[in-house]
């Protein structure tokens, strides 16, 4: 069962449902249809009940009045015969490999992969299912973690290992797989305080080398820049499931800004699947603008893409506190940015024996 609690029979059933309200348009004479939220962040409202973004109620409808449309709509019966056919033989498929898949289709073949990607996004949305029900998964890998946690994973026999993420994994630590749910991952037992989840390879590196994870008492995690979906998943397992604090560790940027909110609020090209990715509690640590400031790091002009880009976030709602407002205005007017391993301006163990512990305190963790 996934996350959202349904079984097989229930993803098949709602794979139907688009076939069925096509064919069911067909037999009054009109064109079949499919009704979609519009994926702007002009279209993302904040969820109280919920703490996530989510989409809101505008709305647009693809038909088959003209020769494009028809062709995304014979292309999502397609993909849901073929995820129908995968659901049943027990098999799973990259998005690449549904793209190649696709050459095959005559007219329902895609022009590119982020057609493909596309609308297998669609499809979510429209059955509330998910890309994992559909056993579609990305090239990426997820996350790689490296701590005092111990999973249960069931390997291909289905069979359960269990692996503690310190002691039983190499120094690349343990890589999270695209499929997180219970069915795959059992979240087993912790003597964490925290999760660290850090943007870069290099710092996640320093941190492990440095022996961070052990004398802070927390669980690191490598979200190799945008987290994959699985990343994001097990973060807020961990959150929910072991009630451990997230921290989130990045660059100092706007991409980096955004790396955090895809975390604590979702991302917008995932929003009808916030409250099952997002963590809101999640906190952000930095690099901030005042932190170039306060430890004169080595630091970037910001470019005209960076400034566009902050710009553009002091209006989405996922920034709308004044807390993040006053971060991303100090940003523009300091017209600098830093990355995580400026820090080694003052050494290779500055970061782990300095900053982090003074910004951990100013939070509440004092490690010193």
């Amino acid at each position: 069962m996934s996350a959202n609690g349904f079984t097989k029979e229930q993803v098949i059933e709602a794979l139907h449902d688009i076939a069925g309200e096509m064919h069911n348009k067909m037999l009054k004479g009109e064109p079949p249809t499919m009704t979609l939220p519009v994926r702007t962040k002009q279209n993302i409202a904040f969820d109280p009940k919920l703490g996530v973004y989510k989409y809101g109620k505008k709305k647009s409808t693809r038909d088959a009045t003209s020769l494009g449309s028809a062709r995304q709509l014979l292309r999502a019966l397609h993909v849901t015969e073929f995820i129908e056919e995968m659901i049943e033989a027990g098999k799973s498929s990259t998005l690449r490999e549904m793209y190649y898949i696709s050459e095959g289709w005559g007219h329902g073949k895609f022009g590119s992969q982020n057609e493909s990607n596309n609308l297998a996004e669609d499809l979510e949305i429209i059955t509330k299912c998910m890309r994992e029900d559909f056993k579609l998964r990305p090239e990426e890998d997820g996350a790689r973690i490296i701590g005092n946690i111990t999973f249960e994973e069931r390997n291909r026999r289905g069979e359960w290992m269990r692996i503690n993420c310190r002691d039983d994994v190499g120094d690349s630590g343990y890589g999270v797989p695209y499929n997180v749910e219970a069915e795959k991952i059992r979240l087993i037992d912790h003597d964490v305080d925290f999760i660290m989840a850090i943007e870069t390879g290099g710092m996640f590196d320093r941190l492990v080398e440095n022996g961070f994870d052990e004398s802070a008492r927390c669980a690191l995690i490598h979200l190799k820049g945008q987290p994959a979906r699985s990343t994001r998943r097990i973060i807020k397992r961990m959150n929910e499931e072991w009630q451990l604090p997230i921290i989130v560790f990045a660059d100092g940027d706007p991409w980096s800004y955004r790396i955090y909110a895809s975390i604590a609020y979702g991302a917008i090209k995932t929003a009808h699947i916030s409250e099952y990715l997002a963590t809101p509690s999640a906190d952000y640590l930095g690099i901030s603008a005042d932190d170039i400031v306060r430890f004169d790091l080595p630091a970037d002009d910001l470019s005209s893409k960076d400034i566009q880009a902050l710009n553009a976030e002091l209006s989405d709602p996922r920034f709308a506190d004044a807390a993040w407002q006053d971060e991303i205005n100090l940003m523009l007017e300091l017209g600098k940015k830093a990355e995580q391993q400026s820090l080694a301006k003052y050494g290779l163990d500055f970061v782990t024996d300095t900053y982090l512990p003074e910004k951990l305190a100013e939070k509440g963790y004092n490690l010193l």
